[in-house]
């Protein structure tokens, strides 16, 4: 997921304390348990898509669009 803001956006910024609280929310409510997974692994346990499909037994495939779905789920709700 890239770190960037939407064109054009010149508008303030929240504090980063909430942020991390809007972050988190999103995380455990809004995305399913294997999206929540597979988006932690990959960025939070710094594994690649081969390793976290290897100790799922899935195609790697499946990881890459999962992990697709769940960052396109938090840019969508934290978007407003």
């Amino acid at each position: 997921m890239k770190n960037i803001l939407y064109e054009g956006y010149e508008g303030p910024r929240l504090p980063k304390e909430v942020q991390l609280k809007r972050v988190q929310r999103v995380i455990r409510e809004e995305l399913t348990e294997k999206q929540r997974q597979i988006l932690l692994a990959y960025y939070i346990q710094d594994q690649t898509i081969p390793q976290i499909a290897e100790s799922r037994g899935v195609n790697k495939s499946t990881v890459s669009r999962t992990l697709h779905r769940a960052e396109e789920k938090l840019r969508r709700y934290l978007r407003y």
